[in-house]
């Protein structure tokens, strides 16, 4: 797969209210966005309060604005506060370092787009999202800290 088709972008987000119901997670708004960082595709469950698509997107635009998991970008908000408010003050505010917002890459490593899910717990939002890029065959790059 050469780029996120609006097919998978859709099953991305079935599978990942999928695994939020599976686990009775908060409602939540699943954001995919392309490699561009362009919204293809957003979905509020029904009782997802008013800003949680801005989170959801903020949250897979930072992932792919830095290329990286929005956990690392959480970590850099923590270790370099200076940097992360640059990075806000460059992206008009658009990054929100938290985890939730997983890289989509294809089996050769080449990332597709960015999964942001916001509702729940960042932990709980970044479960569901790796749950679902998994389920559809890609692989989940979330900026796992070892």
């Amino acid at each position: 797969m050469s780029a996120l088709t609006l097919k998978v972008a859709v099953k991305l987000v079935d599978e990942a209210i999928n695994a939020g119901r599976a686990i009775s997670a908060a409602p939540l708004t699943i954001a995919v966005l392309d490699a561009g960082g362009h919204l293809v595709t957003l979905q509020r469950e029904d009782g997802a309060s008013l800003l949680r698509p801005q989170v959801a997107i903020g949250k897979a635009w930072g992932a792919i604005a830095l290329g990286k998991g929005s956990r690392l970008l959480a970590l850099d908000a923590q270790q370099r506060p200076a940097f992360i408010a640059a990075l806000n003050s460059l992206g008009q505010g658009s990054v929100v370092p938290a985890p939730g917002g997983v890289l989509i890459r294809d089996q050769a490593g080449i990332v597709l787009g960015a999964v942001g899910i916001s509702g729940d717990l960042s932990d709980v939002d970044e479960q569901c999202a790796i749950t679902a890029i998994e389920a559809v065959g890609l692989r989940a790059d979330a900026g796992v800290v070892a």
